[in-house]
């Protein structure tokens, strides 16, 4: 998968209000791209409205959704697309990824649930993104979520994951940390998991922090550092599957601006690493 795929290169930081004045009157960040939640911003009018606009003239600007809630049992909400629609065209915004989850039913549930690992499941979910990617006329990416129970499962996670993007046709967000929690808290291999994930389908990645419930329960927070061993599982993604754009998040427990940015520092580290060793290699 050549570098011209990928909606864009190099890493990213997920864009917070704490710090978008700092980030604003900065020169030289490192940064090469930014991710918000669209429900966060679509609607935002005055002052905050102004700055989304001047980081997304500054910035490539992807967008990570909250709501979608592509597994839930309730309708798709349309006229939530179209105004999503509006909101990427008007900020060309370069991508669109939501989380392989649902989280309403009549109502939100404040939660990413799990969707059945079924046949039955893959075949609605794909149709569902078929339709999303009608309304918006783009590609939906999806991310493989951090999970803590399985009810109904017929199939392994990575199974259903492959079967739903190849049904559909769409991309995928493939989220380290994830995988990390996931094979820590349902005992597999995290490396067997990446290297059998379709390559010309991972679109970007996520990297982020977690917190330790138990030895054998880890949570997915995104409100601490990144862990050695989920950098290094960064690192054997890129051996594996070459350097792809990478995204730092953080919703809790947010640093200063400068340690976030030593995150990110230490992706473009890991890009490069990675690139130097395939030309050695070459």
């Amino acid at each position: 998968m050549s570098s011209k795929t990928f909606p864009v290169n190099g890493a990213g930081l997920g864009l917070r209000r704490s710090f978008i004045d700092e980030l604003a009157a900065m020169d030289n960040t490192g940064i090469d791209f930014l991710e918000v939640a669209p429900e966060n911003w679509m609607e935002m009018g005055g002052a905050f409205g102004r700055k989304f606009t001047a980081m997304a003239e500054r910035y490539p600007m992807l967008c990570h959704g909250l709501s979608l809630s592509i597994g839930s049992p309730a309708p798709l909400d349309e006229p939530f697309l179209q105004r999503l629609k509006k909101f990427f065209d008007k900020h060309n915004i370069r991508c669109y990824s939501e989380h392989l989850s649902y989280c309403s039913d009549d109502g939100h549930l404040y939660d990413l649930m799990p969707i059945p690992f079924t046949e039955e499941a893959v075949h609605y979910v794909a149709d569902r993104i078929k339709r999303v990617q009608s309304i918006l006329e783009r590609r939906l990416v999806i991310e493989n979520v951090s999970y803590y129970a399985a009810p109904g499962q017929e199939m392994d996670e990575l199974s259903f994951i492959r079967a739903i993007v190849e049904e559909a046709d769409c991309d995928l967000l493939l989220d380290v940390n994830n995988v990390f929690v996931n094979s820590v808290n349902h005992r597999y291999d995290p490396l067997d998991y990446i290297k059998a994930l379709p390559r010309g389908r991972i679109a970007y990645l996520h990297i982020a922090g977690h917190y330790n419930e138990a030895e054998d329960l880890i949570v997915d927070t995104h409100g601490a550092d990144v862990i050695d061993p989920v950098w290094d599982l960064l690192a054997q993604t890129y051996q594996h599957h070459g350097v792809i754009p990478t995204l730092l998040e953080r919703d809790f427990n947010i640093p200063s601006l400068p340690q976030l940015l030593e995150e990110v520092g230490t992706i473009h580290r890991y890009q490069q690493q990675s690139q130097l060793q395939h030309v050695s290699h070459g």
